[in-house]
């Protein structure tokens, strides 16, 4: 990896605007290759509570800065991200594992939640409100919620923590972030651009560990921390609810998801498979809003599948920096394990592999394209996240029927379903119950639009302006004696 702007390589935890090493280390590997890139600091309670104690100190100073001042650092932080767009992108692709391209595409995105919420900051506006009786006025301010602590996946390096830091700072809030594991570099390089930009010290803290349930304990339980926005997994959200119950935090929770892909009998079907490919083979199929199970009506379920299965076909496997890649490796060998027990479990209970099914020969951690047909409701596919290059196909007759096998899981992140029919189009929408809906399209994020999910797959928004509601307090101010 030759970064044009070496000192975007970090290894040290960054707390109060200082790189902080541990005598205990960890090695962040590359997913394509299994090479070490570097060993970065293995942080545990200590290092943590020092983060934590250092935001709460820099919340004082920052919390009252004005919103111009915090939107024209904000504003430098982007420009310095997209001025190293090339860096950060070769970074992600080196330690996470996505094609170029798409890695590119994220530090974009990334960026995106920097530019707009440096906006949005100028715009966090309270109320006045009509007085019931005489000699009052009333009225709401809005303000900063105090210490954040923030908890990020693998998947996207570069957007789940914009999605979050953007929004928090520009609140007024100060953050203690704790990326995942397996990527670390990307957040400890934003870190190293936002002291570049002239962030003050203590507004941004990053702690890198391998201690994820000690350090989440400590983000949890403190006092200081008023605070939680978390994206990964429905079962790791729960554990660290109940923990933040005994300090009664704020909470942001992003869970997991199982998104149904409905293909109706008057869709587009180059717009279908174009859109529903997007969805489900983007970063490998590793994302919380891929298309978990593919429901297609059985009068066009022959054309759709034809056309679906040549384009998956087609998709290039390789390591994310060679020419033309769109499908890279997945993460680690768990993830590998995962897709075959859960093919295991579909054949086993009578669906059909028809294209793909293997360990591709790229490496140990790359895995085909696969499709897999006949799949039924019962299957753990069905019930589970996929989180690879699978896509699991289910054949229904009626638009009831659709709505009914999608909404059958305790899920409720995103859906997807693709139909020309205008009056279809409302209907279905309001029916599915998930808290995004795509329709005729496969990639719905933006930083203008609200993301975020209902029932287990949790509550709270990131992106628009709902995204910094989430780290504001609404104060209402009663003036009396007038």
């Amino acid at each position: 990896m030759q970064l044009s702007n070496t000192s975007l390589l970090q290894s040290a935890s960054f707390i109060n605007n200082e790189w902080q090493n541990t005598e205990q280390t960890f090695a962040v590997t590359n997913p394509a290759t299994g090479a070490a890139i570097i060993d970065v600091s293995n942080a545990g309670e200590a290092e943590t509570v020092v983060a934590i104690e250092a935001a709460a100190t820099a919340f004082k100073t920052w919390s009252r800065t004005t919103a111009k001042e915090r939107s024209n650092l904000l504003r430098k932080w982007f420009d310095l991200i997209m001025a190293n767009a090339d860096d950060l992108a070769l970074l992600l692709t080196s330690e996470q594992g996505k094609p170029l391209a798409e890695a590119k595409g994220e530090v974009v995105y990334g960026a995106s939640f920097i530019e707009w919420y440096a906006e949005e900051c100028r715009r966090c506006y309270g109320e006045t409100i009509p007085t019931p009786a005489p000699g009052k006025r009333l009225m709401t301010i809005k303000q900063p919620i105090g210490v954040v602590a923030a908890i990020t996946p693998w998947n996207f390096p570069i957007a789940m923590v914009t999605r979050k830091l953007g929004p928090a700072m520009a609140a007024g809030c100060t953050v203690v972030l704790k990326p995942a594991e397996d990527t670390p570099l990307c957040a400890l390089a934003l870190a190293y651009l936002a002291k570049e930009a002239g962030i003050p010290k203590g507004v941004l803290n990053v702690v890198t560990t391998q201690q994820s349930s000690i350090v989440g304990k400590v983000l949890t339980t403190h006092a200081a921390v008023k605070k939680l926005s978390f994206t990964g997994s429905t079962e790791v959200g729960k554990v660290l609810m109940e923990q933040s119950s005994s300090t009664v935090k704020k909470l942001s929770l992003e869970l997991g998801g199982n998104a149904p892909c409905i293909i109706f009998d008057d869709a587009d079907i180059a717009v279908a498979v174009k859109g529903s490919i997007a969805s489900k083979y983007r970063n490998a199929g590793q994302t919380c809003v891929c298309a978990n199970r593919i429901l297609v009506q059985r009068n066009i379920y022959e054309n759709f599948m034809k056309a679906y299965t040549k384009a998956v076909s087609e998709m290039k496997v390789g390591n994310g920096t060679d020419a033309d890649v769109v499908i890279g490796p997945l993460i680690n060998e768990k993830a590998i394990n995962k897709i075959k027990r859960l093919l295991f479990d579909a054949t086993e209970k009578g669906a059909t592999i028809t294209l793909g099914g293997g360990q591709h020969g790229a490496g140990e951690l790359f895995f085909e394209p696969t499709i897999v047909t006949n799949c039924t409701p019962e299957m753990l596919l069905s019930q589970q996240e996929i989180f690879g290059p699978v896509s699991s196909i289910f054949v229904f007759d009626t638009v009831e029927e659709a709505i009914q096998l999608a909404n059958d899981t305790p899920y409720g992140l995103a859906a997807y379903f693709f139909s020309q029919n205008i009056n279809r189009v409302y209907q279905v929408a309001e029916q599915l119950e998930y808290g995004m809906v795509g329709v005729n399209e496969g990639i719905i994020s933006h930083a203008e639009a609200p993301f975020g999910g209902i029932k287990e797959s949790g509550f709270g928004k990131e992106g628009s302006f709902y995204g910094m509601e989430d780290y504001l307090i609404t104060k209402y101010v009663c003036i009396g004696g007038l």
